[in-house]
């Protein structure tokens, strides 16, 4: 009876208030931007310009799941146009309205199918076509085009520019698709062992094709080996393995002086501080090689002292740290499980992650902190 009781819950792992907002915003300017500039809220047969309802269902992929097969541009735009196709043949040669709804949905899911464009919202595209007969007399075929096509086409152009704006990403990760790096090799996190066919296999076996995509299946196995090495590690926190005996600069800090502090410690990043260690930002060496790129210069990090000068000599006003530190990386607390820590670093997007408490930096774990952490880890497994 538990059992039973637990089946009726919800199946949809807990997500976070922010991410149903942003889903929630997306689908608003989605359809809202659509209805102003494309579309009609107003039936116009004249056109076909007019939303539909299972546009509403669309918004719901598009921008809550937009990482779902089911969501994909293919399956979107193809799915409700096949949906369509078939819905106007099946209301032009039906009478029997109840016959001609189940037939329309029917065919349309097969003919989906077939087109490799599964869309849930095409089932529905399908039946407004046999439940609307004077409307389908009026635009025959033309109705697949528009309001399908053209709607469905702009909802999904505004839902790429939508996730780009706020850090997701649309269409669908391809699983062969270049490292975050521009090289052919995969990201770290992501090197199974396993080629594509093995994994579409594995999907088509457990019969979630259609749920699942092949790059996203890469990188959740990816994830889980990380979860599951960071157990080898015993339960370590962040204070377990961050450094304390930091070396900080000030927003106000020139570039000479941050070049000067890699070049004699060698480190990968320095945090940037106010009054009571007050944590602002890190800069990374890649932000002062950005800024000399700015600057047409070209030194590599065994330059970083010159670099420094030169940055400041070719400027009227000299750069200050706190105009290049980064203000959006990730942060830790001391308790922060060094799996979640392994996860940050993975694939090289940062270098280093600041540990705070209460806003104040008390230390930063370098991915030389997280290497050295599993070779200890290793060598008492020995």
């Amino acid at each position: 009876m538990v059992h039973i009781l637990r089946s009726l819950g919800p199946a949809v792992s807990h997500v976070s208030p922010i991410e149903a907002l942003r889903a929630g915003v997306g689908a608003l300017l989605g359809l809202g931007v659509s209805g102003l500039f494309l579309l009609s809220p107003e039936v116009d047969l004249a056109l076909g310009l007019y939303l539909v309802a299972p546009f509403g269902a669309t918004s719901v992929l598009l921008f809550a799941v937009p990482n779902s097969p089911l969501a994909q541009p293919w399956s979107a735009v193809v799915g409700n146009i096949v949906a369509a196709l078939v819905g106007v043949a099946v209301c032009l040669t039906i009478a029997d309205p109840t016959l001609r709804v189940a037939l329309a949905v029917g065919l349309a899911i097969t003919a989906t199918i077939l087109c490799r464009a599964v869309h849930p919202p095409a089932g529905a595209v399908a039946m407004t076509a046999a439940m609307s007969p004077e409307a389908i007399a009026k635009l025959g075929f033309w109705f697949a085009l528009t309001p399908i096509a053209a709607g469905t086409v702009a909802l999904v152009l505004l839902a790429t520019v939508y996730a780009r704006l706020t850090g997701r990403h649309y269409p669908f990760r391809q699983f062969d698709e270049p490292s975050r790096h521009g090289t052919e090799d995969r990201n770290p996190s992501e090197r199974l062992g396993l080629t594509e066919a093995e994994l579409t296999t594995l999907l088509e076996r457990t019969r979630h094709s259609l749920n699942l995509g092949v790059e996203d299946l890469a990188r959740l196995i990816g994830a889980a080996e990380l979860q599951a090495a960071s157990h080898a590690t015993g339960p370590l926190n962040a204070e377990d393995i961050m450094s304390v005996d930091l070396i900080t600069v000030r927003p106000e800090t020139r570039l000479r002086e941050v070049a000067d502090l890699f070049r004699r410690h060698r480190f990968a990043s320095l945090p940037v501080v106010g009054p009571n260690m007050a944590f602002l930002g890190v800069i990374f060496q890649i932000n002062l090689i950005n800024q000399a790129r700015d600057d047409a210069l070209r030194l590599d990090r065994g330059y970083m002292a010159a670099l420094g000068r030169l940055l400041d000599r070719n400027r009227e006003r000299p750069v200050r740290a706190g105009e290049i530190m980064n203000v959006a990386g990730p942060r830790a607390t001391t308790k922060t499980p060094i799996g979640v820590l392994l996860h940050l670093m993975a694939d090289g997007d940062v270098d280093a992650v600041p540990v705070l408490e209460y806003g104040r930096i008390v230390g930063i774990v370098s991915r030389t902190d997280l290497i050295a952490a599993l070779a200890r880890s290793v060598v008492r497994a020995a």
